[in-house]
């Protein structure tokens, strides 16, 4: 299998907080395969930007996405983050 993927580092952080707000660094870093360091300079970059925004609960944080941001690269910015995370959400179970 090739080393490359069709979406970022900072795309799959937004994933992983997206399923679950209160993930912690540590936990990210493992799902995405990057340093727990990466983790935070991209989740930092993507505060800054306001795709998220962070609260502290306690010793935790959790995180909050701006589904309306809009996608950064040029042929992309029609589109919003929301659009993508929909997409690779998990399926829903429908119990028969």
């Amino acid at each position: 299998m090739a080393d490359w993927t069709f979406l970022t580092n900072h795309a799959h952080v937004l994933l992983c907080l997206s399923r679950d707000p209160g993930m912690r660094m540590r936990e990210v870093a493992q799902a995405v395969g990057i340093t727990e360091r990466a983790t935070q300079r991209i989740v930092a970059e993507l505060e800054e930007d306001g795709y998220l925004e962070r609260h502290r609960e306690g010793r935790r944080n959790r995180y909050e996405l701006d589904p309306a941001q809009p996608l950064r690269h040029p042929l992309e910015r029609d589109h919003q983050i929301g659009e993508i995370l929909a997409v690779l959400q998990p399926a829903a179970t429908h119990e028969p």
